[in-house]
């Protein structure tokens, strides 16, 4: 009867470092992704303050009847240096994939928060096109929603691992439609991607909360605090990457235009 006692004291210590190590684990994701989205819209504010003058001696270009691009503004989105801050961040997620084995957990992070710079850089035309209050508001949508659907994917006993296949060929396929409206322009169509968007992150968000999770307890006994480093900074990275798309996406589509 003492070595069934000890087996179970043994074996509740074990679930009970488990379930301490796995909230380590998340609140490390989160606040990663937390860090990372402050970088991304201070760096987003900073540009757009700089790409905008009411000078009319130091505007390139005329955006309105009172506001004028400057140097940086013309470059940036007038410019083909357009094209690079445009696929930018694409490039530097598959870069950041393929060299993540290849780096220390510190690295990592580091290289994490310039992606979230270089992101900041990209969407930095909101401030042009969206009026602060609409930008304000949907930011706010977004973080309910993602906050629920987070918190679903973490705590639902339901496998949706199921999902990811459906799931990233719908990211290709906004990817591919986003490419080609781009030269279509068709509103009918930017409408489509964008509510389909929504849709397809959504379900990512629930998504890889949960496969964050199930990872860290597929690894947890192994006790390799490199790679369980690395593994945060990556669930930082899709976390962070299913926000901001979901929140461009319903900024579209409810975001009042300047």
């Amino acid at each position: 009867m003492a070595d069934v006692n000890t087996i179970r004291s043994t074996a509740g210590s074990r679930a009970s470092a488990i379930d301490e190590g796995l909230r380590a684990h998340m609140n490390k994701v989160y606040g990663t992704m937390s860090i990372g989205m402050l970088i991304t819209f201070a760096a987003a504010w900073a540009i757009s303050g700089l790409s905008v003058t009411t000078d009319p001696a130091a505007g390139v270009a005329q955006l309105s009847e009172s506001k004028y691009l400057t140097q940086i503004g013309y470059a940036l989105y007038a410019s083909p240096l357009k094209w690079v801050v445009m696929f930018a961040p694409l490039a530097f997620v598959f870069g950041f994939s393929a060299m993540i084995n290849k780096m220390s957990a510190a690295t990592a992070q580091v290289v994490f928060y310039a992606f979230a710079a270089v992101m900041g850089i990209s969407i930095s035309s909101i401030f042009l096109v969206f009026t602060g209050y609409s930008i304000a508001q949907v930011f706010l949508i977004t973080s309910i929603a993602f906050a629920g659907l987070s918190l679903w994917g973490y705590t639902t006993k339901k496998d949706i691992s199921g999902w990811g296949s459906f799931l990233i060929m719908g990211v290709i396929g906004l990817i591919v439609a986003s490419i080609v409206n781009i030269f279509l322009a068709s509103s009918a169509l930017m409408f489509a991607i964008s509510a389909l968007g929504v849709l397809i992150f959504a379900g990512l968000t629930a998504y890889d909360t949960q496969k964050i999770k199930t990872e860290y307890l597929a690894h947890a006994h192994h006790g390799d605090t490199e790679w369980l480093g690395k593994a945060a900074i990556m669930g930082a990275l899709s976390l962070y990457l299913d926000f901001i798309n979901m929140f461009m996406m319903l900024l579209s589509l409810f975001g009042n235009r300047e």
